[in-house]
Order: C-alpha cells, then sequence, then structure tokens
C-alpha cells in the first residue's frame, strides 16, 4: 500500500509534467509555424515588387508599398518616397526598357527580407548623359527590406552603378598628381 501511494503521486506528477511541457512544445512550434508563415510571406512580397517594377505596374506598386515608404541608397541625398521611386523607375526604363531583375536568394527574419539578385538590360536611349550605346548589362544589387503590416516600409538597395557606369563606356583614370613647387 505504501508503494502505490508513492507511484501512483509520481506517475500523476509524470503525467502532469508532460502534458506541460506537451503545451509548452505546442505553444512554441505554433509559435515558429506563425513565424515561418509570415517570412515566407514577405518574401513573396519582395519577389511581387520586383516583378510589379519589372512589369511597370505602378498600381500594383502602390498596393505594396506603405503609406510612409522610403528607399535609402548610397548615392541618394535624401531617401525616395513613393513617387520619387515611381519617378526613378520611369527615368531607368526610359534608357533600358528591357530592364529585369532576377532574384537570386532571399533571406527572412521577421519584419526584414534581404535579396540578392541581377538585373538585366540593353541601354537603348540617353542615360546619365551617356547617348544610347545598345550594349547589354549586367548589374548586381542587394535590398534589405522592412515590411510592416504586410506592407513594404522601408527598402535600402545597393547597386553596382559603377559597372553598369563601366559597361556604357566610362573609363577610370587616376587623378593626376599636382606637380609640387620647387
Amino acid at each position: 500500500m505504501k508503494r502505490f501511494l508513492i507511484v501512483v503521486p509520481s506517475i500523476i506528477l509524470l503525467c502532469l509534467s508532460l502534458s506541460c511541457q506537451d503545451k509548452t512544445t505546442k505553444a512554441e512550434l505554433e509559435k515558429a509555424r506563425i513565424q515561418a508563415e509570415t517570412e515566407a510571406r514577405n518574401k513573396e512580397i519582395v519577389r511581387e515588387l520586383f516583378s510589379a517594377i519589372d512589369k511597370g505596374d505602378f498600381d500594383k506598386l502602390k498596393g505594396l508599398l506603405s503609406d510612409d515608404f522610403s528607399l535609402k541608397a548610397p548615392g541618394l541625398r535624401e531617401p525616395l518616397g513613393t513617387s520619387g521611386l515611381f519617378q526613378a523607375i520611369k527615368t531607368h526604363y526610359a534608357a533600358f526598357p528591357d530592364w529585369t531583375h532576377v532574384i537570386e536568394d532571399t533571406v527572412a527574419e521577421g519584419d526584414k527580407v534581404a535579396v540578392k539578385l541581377t538585373q538585366y538590360g540593353t541601354h537603348r536611349a540617353e542615360y546619365e548623359g551617356i547617348p544610347a550605346t545598345g550594349n547589354k548589362v549586367t548589374m548586381p544589387a542587394l535590398g534589405f527590406v522592412t515590411i510592416v503590416n504586410g506592407k513594404i516600409k522601408d527598402l535600402y538597395a545597393v547597386e553596382d552603378y559603377l559597372g553598369l557606369n563601366m559597361q556604357l563606356g566610362m573609363v577610370l583614370r587616376l587623378k593626376e598628381a599636382k606637380k609640387q613647387r620647387k
């Protein structure tokens, strides 16, 4: 009987602890499932962004961007909002009408998505003062996107404009040293 009084409570405690662990495990698994779904959805939003840019679908773009959208990039004096982004796209596609983004990789964590892509196009009209060359160009890029409530809030883009300009005929040369006075 003594043994029974020790074994039964031990079994009950074991069952309760396993049950609690199971609830904790289920909660953790549910949280991980929700995060994975959110991250997959955010990656898809980034894919839709570049697809809409390539198609010139400004209505779709407007639906993907938050009201306070901001594009930042090295070389920009100040961030671009939606209208600045749209103007930049129109200007760029006027010079490179077949410009295409090919996404090579995406990584998501929470509300952030990193995207590695390569851009391709043919220089058909003047670009930044450079007359059309007909050159086919390639430009690698990285984008870091913040998505809040299913809308793109921030895009930080790093693109190889030096490489692009060199493909259009720009030549780099060293600055001439100033002659030293004797």
